[in-house]
C-alpha cells in the first residue's frame, strides 16, 4: 500500500491541476468552506480525467481519438464478461480526516455502460460525459458509502480541507513529505489505486505532457 502513494497522490495532483486550467477553481475554492470545496475538486476530477475525451462529439477525427483512448483505459478483456469485454467500474469516495469539513466528493468512472456511446451523423460516438461521474456527498452520505466495500473501491482521505488546497495550489508534490506528515491515507483495494495512477498517466501522455 506505502509503494503505491505516490502514483495516486502525484497523479491526483496532475488531474486537479490540469482541470483547473479550465478557470479560477482554486481560488473560489479557497474562499469559501468544505461543500464548495468538494464541488470544487469534483469539477477538477471531471474535467482533468475527461479532457483527452472532451471533443469526442465535434467531428469523426476527434471522434476516433478519443474512442482509441477509451479502449486502451476503460475497456477490460474478460473472458467471462457478454461479448469477451467489459468496461472499467472503479469507485473512489475523497474525503477528510478533519470532523466538520464537510469535504466529500464520489468519483466513478462508467457508472451508466449503457451511456457511453451516441449516435451522430458520423456514426456511433464515444459520450464523454459518461465515462466520468463526480458526485458531492454529504457527511452521512460518504459515511454509508465508506462501510459499505461493495460500494467503493478505494477510500482517499486527506487530512483536512487545507491539505487539498495546498495540494492544488503547488506546482510540485513533496511526496515524501506528504507520506511522513500523514497528509494522506488510503483504505481499499490497491489494484484500483494504480489502475487511476495508470489513467492519469495516459492522460499526461496523450496530451504530451509527461
Amino acid at each position: 500500500m506505502h509503494a503505491a502513494f505516490p502514483c495516486l497522490t502525484r497523479e491526483i495532483h496532475d488531474v486537479m491541476r490540469r482541470g483547473a486550467r479550465a478557470g479560477d477553481i482554486p481560488e473560489v475554492m479557497e474562499a469559501a468552506g468544505g461543500t464548495i470545496i468538494a464541488s470544487g475538486m469534483a469539477l477538477l476530477l471531471k474535467l482533468g480525467f475527461g479532457y483527452v475525451m472532451r471533443d469526442s462529439l465535434l467531428d469523426k477525427g476527434r471522434s476516433e481519438e478519443a474512442m482509441r483512448f477509451f479502449q486502451d483505459n476503460f475497456v477490460i478483456t474478460d473472458p467471462n464478461a457478454p461479448g469477451g469485454e467489459r468496461y472499467y467500474q472503479g469507485k473512489f469516495l475523497i474525503r477528510t480526516r478533519k470532523a466538520g469539513d464537510n469535504m466529500n466528493v464520489y468519483l466513478s468512472f462508467c457508472p451508466k455502460p449503457e451511456e457511453l456511446f451516441v449516435d451522430t451523423p458520423f456514426g456511433c460516438c464515444l459520450n464523454p460525459m459518461a465515462v466520468v461521474s463526480t458526485k458531492i456527498l454529504d457527511e452521512e452520505r460518504a459515511q454509508h458509502l465508506e462501510n459499505s466495500p461493495d460500494r467503493v473501491d478505494l477510500v482517499i482521505r486527506f487530512k483536512d480541507n487545507a491539505a487539498i488546497l495546498g495540494l492544488i495550489g503547488q506546482p510540485e508534490v513533496d511526496i515524501v513529505g506528504l507520506l511522513l506528515d500523514n497528509v494522506v491515507q488510503l483504505t481499499g483495494n490497491v489494484g484500483h489505486l494504480f489502475k487511476l495512477g495508470a489513467i492519469a498517466a495516459e492522460t499526461e501522455a496523450a496530451l504530451g505532457l509527461s
